[in-house]
């Protein structure tokens, strides 16, 4: 499989940083973002407002034109969650049957309780789904620093060509067909992220912290079980690893959002200055989810009643610390 041409959609700090990546190999790569007067700032000055200081290189072609964009071989959608179906839906009428669409996003639809694939399946049929996902912060990868991450399709094939394609000396793109179990890794990390934020905001403790990710792992795994993802898939890169990244960096948006509410700022404010953060959005999705599979989850259920406003940190705390202590 080849593929010279390669798309991005979203020109946020991640699409930025995965258009520098997709040059490697001499391919031909296009950034997208939807504002016309902001593509034209952007080919102009060739500085991200969310990557300051990085400049985007010059063989990047930027548009505002989707219809020029699905011309690609292949479609990195780095589009916030919530929003992604509206643009792959935009989408539909440009793109040719069969071009890979990988969603770079991590996180669950609200009101549908999809994964990222399953959005990109129903908007856009003919498209085959993919996912990229791992422990990676956009700045890092922008500023060529190394990073690994996994590269999942259901046909081993293109997951292994989409892998290739990306991958480089310095950007590692692990190949996996296991799709639900790196959707399910990238989602729940972000929840957790959002309480370990929350254990150093409050100033709860190096301990607290190293007890908080580890039950936190304990039940991105259960979930991941129920949902038929691979063991090795929740130990790896997509699961463990980017838990442990998120989970101690204020370079994470769900992690300095937990921090913020740990200090006491109050859940409106913290969500609009932490700005996109996933795990805000997932939070009460995957409690809904977890719920429906039967699957114990109480830190990411603290965490939503938290975000929504339906307890207060102190109870939220008091009801995990209160929890029977059982059998590990």
């Amino acid at each position: 499989m080849a593929f010279n041409h390669i798309a991005v959609l979203g020109a946020g700090a991640w699409g930025s940083a995965l258009a520098g990546v997709a040059l490697h190999g001499n391919h031909k790569v296009t950034l997208w973002l939807r504002n016309a007067e902001k593509a034209a700032q952007l080919a102009r000055t060739r500085e991200s407002e969310y990557l300051p200081g990085i400049k985007l290189d010059q063989r990047i072609a930027i548009t505002a034109q989707l219809a020029e964009a699905a011309r690609a071989d292949v479609i990195l959608l780095a589009i916030p969650s919530q929003t992604a179906r509206a643009v792959a839906s935009a989408l539909k009428p440009h793109l040719a049957a069969g071009t890979p669409v990988v969603t770079c996003a991590k996180g669950i639809e609200r009101g549908t309780r999809k994964f990222m694939t399953e959005v990109i399946a129903e908007s856009l049929p003919a498209a085959v789904p993919a996912i990229l996902s791992g422990p990676s912060f956009a700045a890092e990868v922008a500023r060529g620093l190394p990073a690994a991450v996994t590269l999942a399709a259901h046909d081993e094939a293109l997951a292994a060509a989409l892998s290739e394609a990306l991958g480089s000396r310095l950007f590692r793109a692990y190949q996996s067909t296991d799709v639900r179990g790196v959707e399910i890794g990238g989602a729940t990390k972000n929840v957790l992220a959002i309480a370990a934020g929350i254990v150093s905001g409050r100033g709860l403790g190096a301990s607290a912290a190293a007890a908080l990710t580890t039950r936190g792992f304990a039940e991105l795994v259960r979930l991941g079980k129920a949902y038929g993802a691979k063991p090795e898939t929740l130990f790896g890169l997509s699961g463990l690893g980017d838990l442990i990244l998120t989970c101690s960096s204020t370079q994470s948006r769900n992690f300095s959002l937990g921090v913020a509410l740990g200090r006491g700022t109050l859940p409106e404010k913290a969500q609009a200055e932490a700005k996109l953060a996933e795990g805000a959005f997932t939070a009460s999705v995957l409690h809904e989810m977890a719920q429906a599979s039967q699957v114990d989850m109480p830190i990411c259920a603290a965490v939503a009643a938290v975000v929504e406003g339906r307890s207060s940190l102190d109870e939220a705390i008091a009801s995990l610390l209160m929890r029977p202590v059982g059998a590990e």
